[in-house]
């Protein structure tokens, strides 16, 4: 197939005349029609809604943004706009006013649609901020319009009488692999976010490239549950579709693990946080299980460490060795298996890097984890691991048609055809990010003799103590985020004599741990403060971190009583740590921990 037949239009129609009637899009405990839509109703309603926008006023390549949780509207929007060769800009529904009104100003936008009505009260506060927008889109026909430049998304849809169908048409025979598809913005660890400029080039080979790698079979269900927003999702639910799969939308994203057992998803997508968490939390029921249970847990893991060398290819089998893996699924990874819903095929995970124990867990009981690495930059992956090639700490192999070189301090280049076009409005900083046509991507890494690309350490984000050691946080981080009683953790290590961190603790488990050993509180400060919970947060970071050198072992800790948040400003929607901001506010913790 040429590339132009890779564009997402394309392979979209291919799935309407192949299977019309299957269930394409499906929202999570969601009303009528959107609890399920057909591949018939799937095309339907994205030509509508782009003759809809074509109606309206939208021309080639103006922009639409959409503040939204995840749900089948996000795509009928954003396939509705590729149909109308507009441009989508999609906007964390987590975004406060400032930052909204930012990315739809730089942007241009002409539309924006949003979900529900606390997301209705944004918008109707941004209109008066942002002078190029012109019309908003409410998903929630429950919600009262306060003006008729309002649509409900159901209304529009409706009510459209065809008089654009003629110039949708034209438009779909005149869509070209230059054509901007859409704009992400950057969330940043500093500084204002940047529009990615992606077009349906980018797009189209990263489908044919994930066509060659990725299996996928035609009805296999992915449930969509880290934000559209990023590429990362956005690009998967586009391959899902493209390979005649279902994808399933969850709104409420703390809802993962009930959604997970209702849905029983083939794969979902993940990012190294949820693998740590489950992880954890089998870590500590097994430690609150008997001798016996313990000792068949240690047993189940050395079968399957050894019998996922085998199926690698790295080690011989023998008959022994296939009879006590058959009896330790039947005993423990089956149990495991089915917490996952039961009929998990494989997981690609991305957007930090993966503990090397947690990803040899997953790899024991016979959950293949995708590792992959790539960025917004890139339309998500440079290269990943495959079902066949998984190799301890790797990030696998590049895509078939992209190219990697390491290049000064061992950073990162990428080409090809998956590589931005460019940031919007941007030149000079789009010309820094580019050497000799290749894209720098600020990671460290190295690459093995099989061509597998480990990714080693965050240029910007390496640590000097002033002892002249080199701290990389994020090893430290992963090392310690392991633990079922902590759940974010920031080490503080530039220039400084040794290392510190500020850890948020799972209050959920230390409340349960603190109950059980009847430590008393009257607040999550109080918690924080307790000497028993301090004493108890001491030990286990040092079973933590005993495979760290001791120069990047944290010597000191702060417990906070509260997380790092989106709304604080101290997070990314990726959940990457601002570190200068969190550094700042808690400025005072710090330094108390080093004088």
């Amino acid at each position: 197939m040429s590339l132009e037949q890779y564009q997402i239009i394309s392979l979209l129609e291919q799935q309407v005349r192949l299977q019309p009637d299957n269930i394409a899009l499906e929202g999570f405990e969601m009303a009528a029609p959107w609890d399920k839509v057909s591949w018939t109703q799937f095309k339907h309603y994205s030509d509508l809604l782009a003759a809809a926008f074509i109606d309206h006023g939208l021309n080639v390549q103006d922009r639409v943004a959409i503040l939204s949780n995840n749900c089948p509207q996000w795509t009928i929007v954003d396939i509705a706009t590729n149909k109308a060769r507009g441009v989508l800009v999609p906007i964390y529904p987590t975004s406060t006013l400032e930052q909204a009104a930012y990315i739809i100003r730089d942007a241009g936008a002409k539309v924006l649609c949003v979900s529900d009505a606390a997301q209705y009260h944004l918008a109707c506060k941004l209109l008066p901020l942002c002078p190029s927008l012109q019309q908003v889109v409410v998903f929630d026909s429950q919600v009262e319009l306060i003006t008729d430049t309002h649509f409900h998304l159901d209304t529009l849809i409706a009510e459209e009488e065809g008089q654009a169908h003629a110039e949708l048409a034209q438009r779909l025979a005149d869509r070209h692999l230059d054509d901007l598809l859409t704009l992400i913005y950057t969330s940043g660890t500093t500084g204002d976010p940047k529009g990615v400029m992606l077009d349906q080039r980018n797009f189209a080979s990263a489908m044919r490239q994930h066509h060659l790698r990725i299996p996928f079979e035609p009805g296999d269900v992915s449930l969509v549950f880290l934000p559209l927003s990023h590429v990362y999702e956005r690009g998967w639910s586009y391959y899902v579709m493209s390979r005649g799969g279902r994808n399933v939308y969850l709104a409420d994203t703390p809802r993962v693990q009930e959604a997970i057992a209702a849905v029983k998803p083939h794969t979902v997508c993940v990012v190294p946080r949820f693998l740590e968490k489950v992880y954890s939390a089998v870590q500590d029921k097994v430690s609150k299980g008997s001798a016996s249970r313990r000792k068949l847990f240690a047993w189940a893991m050395s079968v399957g460490r050894r019998q996922f060398e085998v199926d690698q290819g790295r080690a011989k089998g023998n008959a022994l060795l296939k009879w006590q893996w058959s009896l330790a699924n039947k005993l423990v990874y089956s149990k495991l298996h089915n917490a996952l819903g039961g009929r998990i095929k494989f997981m690609p995970c991305g957007g930090a890097a993966l503990d090397a124990e947690v990803g040899a867990f997953f790899a024991a009981i016979n959950i293949p984890v995708l590792v992959g690495y790539g960025m917004t930059e890139t339309t998500a992956t440079v290269a990943c691991c495959s079902l066949d090639n998984r190799v301890k700490g790797a990030n696998g192999l590049p895509l078939d048609d992209v190219e990697i070189r390491l290049g000064k301090d061992d950073e990162i280049l990428v080409r090809g055809e998956t590589v931005m076009r460019g940031y919007f409005n941007r030149p000079l900083e789009t010309a820094e990010v580019f050497e000799d046509g290749w894209l720098k991507t600020g990671d460290v890494g190295r690459i093995d003799d099989k061509g597998n690309l480990f990714i080693t350490d965050r240029l910007k984000e390496l640590m000097k103590t002033s002892n002249g050691k080199y701290i990389a946080p994020q090893r430290v981080e992963g090392k310690v985020g392991c633990c079922p009683l902590i759940e974010q953790v920031a080490v503080i290590a530039d220039a400084r004599n040794y290392v510190t961190a500020l850890i948020v603790p799972a209050f959920g488990a230390l409340e349960a741990w603190a109950k059980q050993q009847g430590v008393r509180y009257e607040s999550t400060l109080d918690l924080v403060r307790n000497s028993e919970v301090l004493a108890h947060f001491e030990e286990r970071l040092k079973q933590l971190q005993h495979e760290l050198a001791g120069f990047e072992q944290i010597k000191k800790f702060t417990l906070l009583p509260e997380a790092f948040s989106m709304e604080a400003g101290l997070i990314t929607p990726t959940l990457k740590l601002r570190r200068k901001l969190i550094y700042r506010k808690y400025e005072r913790e710090i330094n108390a921990m080093y004088n």
